[in-house]
Protein backbone atom coordinates (compact mmCIF):
# COMPACT_ATOMS: atom_id res chain seq x y z
CA UNK A 1 0.00 0.00 0.00
CA UNK A 2 0.44 3.47 -0.64
CA UNK A 3 1.63 5.78 2.17
CA UNK A 4 -1.26 8.31 0.66
CA UNK A 5 -3.37 4.67 0.96
CA UNK A 6 -2.59 3.75 4.58
CA UNK A 7 -4.26 7.24 5.11
CA UNK A 8 -7.20 6.51 3.62
CA UNK A 9 -7.23 3.03 5.22
CA UNK A 10 -6.76 4.85 8.78
CA UNK A 11 -9.64 7.00 8.22
CA UNK A 12 -11.83 4.78 7.35
CA UNK A 13 -10.79 2.61 10.41
CA UNK A 14 -11.71 5.96 12.65
CA UNK A 15 -15.02 5.80 11.32
CA UNK A 16 -15.61 3.08 12.61
CA UNK A 17 -14.18 3.84 16.32
CA UNK A 18 -15.83 6.78 16.29
CA UNK A 19 -19.25 4.89 15.78
CA UNK A 20 -18.68 2.45 17.96
CA UNK A 21 -17.80 5.16 20.54
CA UNK A 22 -20.97 6.78 20.42
CA UNK A 23 -22.91 3.29 20.26
CA UNK A 24 -21.24 1.70 22.99
CA UNK A 25 -19.71 -0.56 20.51
CA UNK A 26 -16.78 -2.80 20.08
CA UNK A 27 -13.19 -1.14 21.48
CA UNK A 28 -10.64 0.24 19.02
CA UNK A 29 -8.36 -3.18 19.06
CA UNK A 30 -11.22 -5.57 17.94
CA UNK A 31 -12.53 -3.41 15.35
CA UNK A 32 -8.88 -2.65 13.75
CA UNK A 33 -8.45 -6.23 13.86
CA UNK A 34 -11.83 -7.05 12.01
CA UNK A 35 -10.50 -4.73 9.91
CA UNK A 36 -7.80 -6.14 8.65
CA UNK A 37 -9.18 -9.49 9.09
CA UNK A 38 -11.48 -8.40 6.15
CA UNK A 39 -8.65 -7.20 4.14
CA UNK A 40 -5.90 -9.99 3.73
CA UNK A 41 -3.66 -7.65 1.15
CA UNK A 42 -2.42 -5.47 3.79
CA UNK A 43 0.81 -6.47 4.77
CA UNK A 44 2.76 -6.52 8.05
CA UNK A 45 4.08 -3.27 7.63
CA UNK A 46 0.87 -1.96 6.44
CA UNK A 47 -0.72 -2.86 9.43
CA UNK A 48 1.69 -1.70 11.50
CA UNK A 49 1.64 1.83 9.35
CA UNK A 50 -2.51 1.87 9.30
CA UNK A 51 -2.87 0.82 13.22
CA UNK A 52 -0.38 3.71 14.79
CA UNK A 53 -2.08 6.61 12.53
CA UNK A 54 -5.11 5.65 13.38
CA UNK A 55 -3.84 5.75 16.98
CA UNK A 56 -2.08 9.15 16.55
CA UNK A 57 -5.64 10.35 15.18
CA UNK A 58 -7.66 8.64 17.91
CA UNK A 59 -4.82 10.77 20.61
CA UNK A 60 -4.63 13.80 18.81
CA UNK A 61 -8.16 14.55 19.37
CA UNK A 62 -9.97 15.67 22.79
CA UNK A 63 -13.46 15.92 21.77
CA UNK A 64 -15.18 13.08 19.66
CA UNK A 65 -14.91 14.21 16.05
CA UNK A 66 -17.37 14.14 13.63
CA UNK A 67 -15.73 11.81 11.20
CA UNK A 68 -12.40 9.92 10.62
CA UNK A 69 -11.20 12.37 7.67
CA UNK A 70 -11.49 14.91 10.59
CA UNK A 71 -9.71 13.61 13.17
CA UNK A 72 -7.01 12.84 10.43
CA UNK A 73 -7.10 16.62 9.60
CA UNK A 74 -6.60 17.20 13.14
CA UNK A 75 -3.11 15.01 13.27
CA UNK A 76 -2.20 15.92 9.88
CA UNK A 77 -2.19 19.94 11.05
CA UNK A 78 0.87 19.12 13.34
CA UNK A 79 2.36 16.67 10.75
CA UNK A 80 2.98 18.51 7.12
CA UNK A 81 4.23 14.89 5.93
CA UNK A 82 0.96 13.51 6.64
CA UNK A 83 -0.89 16.59 4.86
CA UNK A 84 0.93 16.11 1.95
CA UNK A 85 -0.95 12.86 1.22
CA UNK A 86 -4.58 14.20 0.81
CA UNK A 87 -3.58 14.75 -2.86
CA UNK A 88 -6.88 12.30 -4.12
CA UNK A 89 -4.70 9.86 -5.85
CA UNK A 90 -5.87 6.35 -6.20
CA UNK A 91 -6.89 5.17 -3.19
CA UNK A 92 -5.57 8.38 -1.48
CA UNK A 93 -7.68 10.68 0.97
CA UNK A 94 -9.20 13.37 -1.13
CA UNK A 95 -7.49 16.98 -1.00
CA UNK A 96 -7.62 19.43 2.08
CA UNK A 97 -10.23 22.24 1.09
CA UNK A 98 -9.39 25.51 2.52
CA UNK A 99 -11.57 26.00 5.88
CA UNK A 100 -12.21 22.38 6.13
CA UNK A 101 -13.14 21.55 9.31
CA UNK A 102 -11.24 19.11 11.37
CA UNK A 103 -11.42 17.79 15.33
CA UNK A 104 -10.46 19.47 17.78
CA UNK A 105 -7.22 18.69 20.09
CA UNK A 106 -6.86 18.05 23.74
CA UNK A 107 -6.41 15.40 26.31
CA UNK A 108 -10.35 14.48 26.75
CA UNK A 109 -13.42 15.76 26.33
CA UNK A 110 -13.76 19.33 28.35
CA UNK A 111 -15.78 18.30 31.00
CA UNK A 112 -13.48 15.46 31.96
CA UNK A 113 -10.41 17.91 31.24
CA UNK A 114 -12.27 19.93 34.28
CA UNK A 115 -12.63 16.50 36.43
CA UNK A 116 -8.70 16.16 36.19
CA UNK A 117 -7.54 19.59 37.12
CA UNK A 118 -9.93 19.30 40.07
CA UNK A 119 -8.48 15.97 41.05
CA UNK A 120 -4.79 17.73 40.88
CA UNK A 121 -3.42 16.50 37.61
CA UNK A 122 -1.42 19.48 35.56
CA UNK A 123 -0.69 19.42 31.99
CA UNK A 124 2.00 17.53 32.18
CA UNK A 125 0.15 14.58 34.47
CA UNK A 126 -2.69 14.85 31.89
CA UNK A 127 -0.74 15.04 28.54
CA UNK A 128 1.12 12.29 29.75
CA UNK A 129 -2.13 9.75 30.51
CA UNK A 130 -2.05 9.27 26.29
CA UNK A 131 1.32 8.39 26.44
CA UNK A 132 2.31 5.09 24.59
CA UNK A 133 2.90 2.64 27.60
CA UNK A 134 5.16 0.02 27.81
CA UNK A 135 4.77 -3.73 28.48
CA UNK A 136 4.85 -4.87 31.89
CA UNK A 137 4.93 -8.69 33.23
CA UNK A 138 5.15 -9.86 36.28
CA UNK A 139 7.55 -13.28 36.87
CA UNK A 140 5.08 -16.06 38.07
CA UNK A 141 6.94 -17.69 41.89
CA UNK A 142 4.47 -20.37 41.31
CA UNK A 143 6.33 -21.82 38.62
CA UNK A 144 9.75 -23.62 39.24
CA UNK A 145 13.02 -21.66 37.98
CA UNK A 146 14.07 -18.91 36.64
CA UNK A 147 12.67 -17.73 33.35
CA UNK A 148 14.04 -16.91 29.95
CA UNK A 149 12.92 -14.05 29.70
CA UNK A 150 13.43 -12.19 26.35
CA UNK A 151 16.67 -9.64 25.80
CA UNK A 152 15.87 -5.88 26.21
CA UNK A 153 13.86 -6.52 30.10
CA UNK A 154 14.57 -4.20 32.97
CA UNK A 155 13.25 -4.97 36.38
CA UNK A 156 10.40 -2.63 37.60
CA UNK A 157 9.41 -1.96 41.13
CA UNK A 158 7.13 -4.50 41.74
CA UNK A 159 8.72 -7.46 43.72
CA UNK A 160 8.57 -9.71 40.72
CA UNK A 161 8.08 -6.97 37.49
CA UNK A 162 10.18 -6.79 34.93
CA UNK A 163 8.95 -3.99 31.83
CA UNK A 164 10.07 -4.62 28.28
CA UNK A 165 9.76 -2.10 25.09
CA UNK A 166 6.17 -2.49 23.85
CA UNK A 167 6.42 -4.15 20.55
CA UNK A 168 7.99 -7.01 22.59
CA UNK A 169 6.28 -10.33 21.38
CA UNK A 170 5.73 -11.36 25.17
CA UNK A 171 3.17 -14.10 24.19
CA UNK A 172 5.39 -16.27 22.00
CA UNK A 173 8.01 -16.66 24.49
CA UNK A 174 8.67 -20.37 26.29
CA UNK A 175 8.05 -18.41 29.31
CA UNK A 176 4.96 -17.11 28.25
CA UNK A 177 3.65 -20.27 27.16
CA UNK A 178 4.64 -22.37 30.37
CA UNK A 179 2.99 -19.81 32.23
CA UNK A 180 6.33 -18.45 34.08
CA UNK A 181 5.16 -14.88 33.42
CA UNK A 182 2.06 -12.63 32.96
CA UNK A 183 1.13 -9.89 31.45
CA UNK A 184 0.52 -7.35 34.08
CA UNK A 185 1.21 -3.15 34.97
CA UNK A 186 3.27 -2.47 37.66
CA UNK A 187 1.15 -0.44 39.21
CA UNK A 188 -1.82 -3.03 39.08
CA UNK A 189 1.21 -5.63 40.71
CA UNK A 190 2.03 -3.03 43.52
CA UNK A 191 -2.08 -2.87 43.82
CA UNK A 192 -1.71 -6.35 44.51
CA UNK A 193 1.15 -6.48 47.30
CA UNK A 194 -0.69 -4.12 48.85
CA UNK A 195 -3.48 -6.96 49.39
CA UNK A 196 -0.21 -8.62 51.34
CA UNK A 197 -1.93 -11.92 50.90
CA UNK A 198 0.10 -14.96 52.55
CA UNK A 199 -0.34 -18.32 52.42
CA UNK A 200 -3.01 -20.02 54.44
CA UNK A 201 -5.41 -17.33 54.44
CA UNK A 202 -8.87 -16.49 53.19
CA UNK A 203 -8.87 -14.22 50.20
CA UNK A 204 -11.69 -12.64 48.32
CA UNK A 205 -11.45 -10.67 44.84
CA UNK A 206 -14.68 -9.36 44.59
CA UNK A 207 -14.93 -7.89 41.09
CA UNK A 208 -11.92 -10.80 39.86
CA UNK A 209 -12.58 -10.10 36.09
CA UNK A 210 -10.77 -12.34 33.61
CA UNK A 211 -8.41 -13.09 36.68
CA UNK A 212 -4.93 -10.83 36.44
CA UNK A 213 -4.62 -9.57 40.00
CA UNK A 214 -6.09 -12.88 41.13
CA UNK A 215 -3.07 -14.92 40.19
CA UNK A 216 -0.68 -12.74 41.32
CA UNK A 217 -2.94 -13.19 44.84
CA UNK A 218 -2.70 -17.19 44.49
CA UNK A 219 1.50 -16.65 43.52
CA UNK A 220 1.34 -14.72 46.76
CA UNK A 221 -0.28 -17.43 48.99
CA UNK A 222 1.47 -20.07 47.45
CA UNK A 223 -1.67 -21.78 46.46
CA UNK A 224 -2.32 -22.52 50.01
CA UNK A 225 -5.56 -21.31 51.45
CA UNK A 226 -8.83 -19.80 50.27
CA UNK A 227 -9.43 -17.97 47.25
CA UNK A 228 -12.16 -16.39 45.50
CA UNK A 229 -12.77 -15.10 41.98
CA UNK A 230 -15.70 -13.15 42.17
CA UNK A 231 -17.84 -11.44 39.46
CA UNK A 232 -20.75 -10.55 37.93
CA UNK A 233 -19.53 -11.36 33.98
CA UNK A 234 -19.98 -14.99 33.28
CA UNK A 235 -18.05 -14.32 30.00
CA UNK A 236 -15.03 -12.57 31.99
CA UNK A 237 -14.69 -14.79 34.69
CA UNK A 238 -14.94 -17.64 32.51
CA UNK A 239 -11.45 -16.70 31.07
CA UNK A 240 -9.95 -17.84 34.62
CA UNK A 241 -9.56 -21.33 34.53
CA UNK A 242 -7.55 -21.71 31.54
CA UNK A 243 -5.19 -18.91 32.60
CA UNK A 244 -5.11 -20.29 35.93
CA UNK A 245 -4.32 -23.86 34.54
CA UNK A 246 -0.76 -22.47 32.73
CA UNK A 247 -0.18 -20.44 35.94
CA UNK A 248 -0.31 -23.62 38.04
CA UNK A 249 -3.02 -21.61 40.37
CA UNK A 250 -4.63 -24.56 42.21
CA UNK A 251 -6.58 -22.72 45.25
CA UNK A 252 -8.63 -20.38 43.13
CA UNK A 253 -12.49 -21.01 43.64
CA UNK A 254 -14.75 -19.09 40.78
CA UNK A 255 -18.00 -17.30 42.37
CA UNK A 256 -20.60 -16.02 39.95
CA UNK A 257 -22.32 -12.96 41.43
CA UNK A 258 -25.90 -11.57 41.60
CA UNK A 259 -25.54 -7.95 41.33
CA UNK A 260 -27.32 -6.92 43.96
CA UNK A 261 -26.54 -10.17 46.01
CA UNK A 262 -23.79 -11.09 46.34
CA UNK A 263 -23.86 -11.05 49.86
CA UNK A 264 -26.26 -14.33 49.12
CA UNK A 265 -23.68 -15.96 46.95
CA UNK A 266 -20.93 -15.46 50.25
CA UNK A 267 -22.51 -15.39 53.08
CA UNK A 268 -20.63 -18.46 54.68
CA UNK A 269 -17.51 -15.79 54.45
CA UNK A 270 -19.49 -13.46 56.06
CA UNK A 271 -17.18 -11.67 58.74
CA UNK A 272 -14.44 -14.21 58.24
CA UNK A 273 -12.39 -13.52 55.47
CA UNK A 274 -8.57 -12.09 56.18
CA UNK A 275 -8.64 -10.19 53.11
CA UNK A 276 -10.96 -9.00 50.74
CA UNK A 277 -9.56 -6.56 47.55
CA UNK A 278 -12.12 -4.55 45.69
CA UNK A 279 -10.56 -3.75 42.13
CA UNK A 280 -13.85 -1.95 41.38
CA UNK A 281 -15.29 -1.14 38.05
CA UNK A 282 -13.94 2.50 36.92
CA UNK A 283 -13.93 5.13 34.64
CA UNK A 284 -10.64 3.17 33.30
CA UNK A 285 -8.99 7.07 32.78
CA UNK A 286 -5.77 5.24 34.08
CA UNK A 287 -5.26 2.93 31.50
CA UNK A 288 -5.91 5.67 28.24
CA UNK A 289 -2.09 5.06 27.18
CA UNK A 290 -4.01 1.51 25.76
CA UNK A 291 -7.52 2.48 25.13
CA UNK A 292 -7.41 6.40 24.04
CA UNK A 293 -10.76 6.00 22.88
CA UNK A 294 -12.29 5.49 25.98
CA UNK A 295 -12.41 8.84 27.10
CA UNK A 296 -14.54 9.62 24.05
CA UNK A 297 -17.37 6.72 25.97
CA UNK A 298 -17.30 7.45 28.91
CA UNK A 299 -20.45 10.49 29.95
CA UNK A 300 -21.09 12.33 32.99
CA UNK A 301 -23.87 9.96 33.92
CA UNK A 302 -21.59 6.65 33.47
CA UNK A 303 -19.32 8.12 36.25
CA UNK A 304 -21.74 8.85 38.92
CA UNK A 305 -23.07 4.96 38.18
CA UNK A 306 -19.28 3.51 38.37
CA UNK A 307 -19.07 6.18 41.67
CA UNK A 308 -22.22 4.23 43.31
CA UNK A 309 -21.23 0.64 42.09
CA UNK A 310 -17.97 1.30 43.70
CA UNK A 311 -19.81 2.24 47.31
CA UNK A 312 -21.99 -0.49 47.36
CA UNK A 313 -19.15 -2.68 46.94
CA UNK A 314 -16.96 -1.65 49.28
CA UNK A 315 -19.77 -2.12 51.56
CA UNK A 316 -20.46 -5.58 50.75
CA UNK A 317 -16.79 -5.95 51.17
CA UNK A 318 -16.72 -4.65 53.96
CA UNK A 319 -19.39 -7.14 55.34
CA UNK A 320 -17.40 -9.80 54.55
CA UNK A 321 -13.91 -9.15 56.70
CA UNK A 322 -13.29 -10.51 60.15
CA UNK A 323 -12.01 -8.42 62.86
CA UNK A 324 -8.11 -7.66 62.25
CA UNK A 325 -9.09 -8.41 58.48
CA UNK A 326 -8.00 -5.78 55.66
CA UNK A 327 -10.17 -4.39 52.97
CA UNK A 328 -8.58 -2.81 49.53
CA UNK A 329 -10.05 -0.75 47.18
CA UNK A 330 -8.80 -0.38 44.11
CA UNK A 331 -9.30 1.79 40.45
CA UNK A 332 -7.94 2.49 37.44
CA UNK A 333 -8.49 6.02 37.74
CA UNK A 334 -7.05 8.95 38.28
CA UNK A 335 -10.39 11.01 39.09
CA UNK A 336 -10.99 11.70 43.21
CA UNK A 337 -14.53 11.10 42.68
CA UNK A 338 -13.31 7.54 42.24
CA UNK A 339 -10.55 7.63 44.80
CA UNK A 340 -10.01 9.55 47.39
CA UNK A 341 -13.24 11.18 47.79
CA UNK A 342 -14.68 7.42 47.39
CA UNK A 343 -12.26 6.03 49.97
CA UNK A 344 -13.42 8.68 52.67
CA UNK A 345 -16.59 8.75 52.21
CA UNK A 346 -16.09 4.45 52.71
CA UNK A 347 -15.07 5.93 56.38
CA UNK A 348 -17.37 8.24 57.06
CA UNK A 349 -19.99 5.73 56.52
CA UNK A 350 -17.78 2.65 58.75
CA UNK A 351 -16.58 3.76 61.94
CA UNK A 352 -15.32 0.41 63.12
CA UNK A 353 -12.38 0.91 60.43
CA UNK A 354 -9.28 2.89 59.64
CA UNK A 355 -6.81 3.71 56.90
CA UNK A 356 -3.88 1.62 56.70
CA UNK A 357 -1.81 3.76 53.78
CA UNK A 358 0.12 1.27 51.98
CA UNK A 359 3.74 1.92 51.73
CA UNK A 360 4.86 1.68 48.17
CA UNK A 361 7.59 2.25 46.08
CA UNK A 362 6.16 4.00 43.88
CA UNK A 363 3.31 6.43 43.91
CA UNK A 364 2.30 9.68 45.84
CA UNK A 365 -0.33 9.51 49.17
CA UNK A 366 -3.89 11.27 47.95
CA UNK A 367 -6.19 11.37 50.70
CA UNK A 368 -6.36 7.79 52.59
CA UNK A 369 -4.78 6.19 50.32
CA UNK A 370 -1.95 6.18 47.14
CA UNK A 371 -1.96 7.38 44.02
CA UNK A 372 -0.36 6.21 41.18
CA UNK A 373 0.28 7.92 37.37
CA UNK A 374 2.11 7.48 34.02
CA UNK A 375 3.92 11.13 34.09
CA UNK A 376 4.68 10.42 37.74
CA UNK A 377 5.39 6.42 38.44
CA UNK A 378 5.56 4.92 34.85
CA UNK A 379 2.74 2.97 35.26
CA UNK A 380 -0.63 2.69 34.36
CA UNK A 381 -2.82 5.22 36.76
CA UNK A 382 -4.02 3.92 39.87
CA UNK A 383 -5.37 4.71 43.21
CA UNK A 384 -5.61 2.10 45.93
CA UNK A 385 -6.58 2.59 49.54
CA UNK A 386 -6.21 0.09 52.50
CA UNK A 387 -8.70 -0.63 55.48
CA UNK A 388 -8.37 -2.34 58.75
CA UNK A 389 -11.18 -3.55 60.55
CA UNK A 390 -10.89 -2.69 64.30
Amino acid sequence: MTPAARVQAAIEILDLVIGAARANGAPADRLIGDWFRARRYAGGGDRRAIRELAYRAIRACGEIPETGRAAMLQLAAGDPAIAALFDGARHAPEPILPGEPMASGGVAPAWLVQRLEASGLDQAEAEALLGRAPLDVRVNTLRPGVPSLPPGGERTAAANGWRFPPETRIEQTTAYAQGAIEVQDTGSQLTCEVVAARPGETVIDLCAGAGGKTLALAAAMENAGTLLACDADRTRLSRLSPRAERAGATNITTVLLDPGKELEALERFRDGADAVLVDAPCSGTGTWRRNPEARWRLTEKQLARYVAIQSRLLDVGASLVRKGGRLVFVTCSLLDAEGAEQAQRFLERHPGWTPAIPELPLGRARGPGIRLSPQHDGTDGFFVARFVRL
